[in-house]
């Protein structure tokens, strides 16, 4: 079983042999079992709280590159007549602790109707819809990583006694 664990930047250009394709759910798990597009099983190990956005490329001791795609999931978009009334929206779901993506003139939120409801409440236009989920990543989430000395990004830590060869590695 292939095994990824470290997140490559964006810098190194290497083409991915197959994509991973997950939701929003699984995409935040630090431990996942899953299959390759091309039908390969795939372990992943991630630090505690990261989340695997859409687009990036992980590798692990194979060096095979592997994309991350967001599935498309069930969800609401919400919509207002005004800026107003949509940041109202966004005040109440923050005050819910509710996960929300924000995009120009909309949010976008997992499917929940007693959310719908409220949302309506609030004069908010709300269209169910499948859609990939990228919620923002929290004023104190993302943008940080442990770097491995090779311009790459260790997501999880590596037991010492497995020898994991990277590119760029002497012999």
């Amino acid at each position: 079983m292939l095994t990824l664990h470290t997140k490559l930047g964006p810098g190194d250009e290497r083409t991915p042999f197959a994509q991973l394709v997950l939701p929003y759910d699984q995409r935040e798990k630090c431990r996942l079992r899953a299959v390759l597009s091309n039908g390969d099983e795939v372990a992943v190990f991630t630090v505690r709280g990261t989340v695997l956005r859409d687009g990036e490329r992980m590798t692990g001791p194979e060096g095979l590159v592997v994309r991350i795609v967001a599935a498309r999931e069930p969800t609401y978009l919400v919509r207002c007549a005004d800026a107003h009334t949509l940041l109202r929206c966004a005040f109440h779901l923050g005050n819910r602790h509710t996960q929300a993506q924000v995009g120009d003139g909309f949010l976008r939120i997992r499917k929940d109707p007693v959310l719908k409801e409220m949302l309506q409440g609030l004069q908010a236009i709300v269209t169910e819809e499948s859609a990939p989920f990228e919620p923002e990543a929290g004023a104190y989430g993302g943008g940080h990583g442990h770097h491995d000395g090779h311009g790459q990004h260790l997501l999880a830590p590596v037991p010492l006694r497995q020898k994991i060869h990277r590119p760029g590695d002497t012999a």
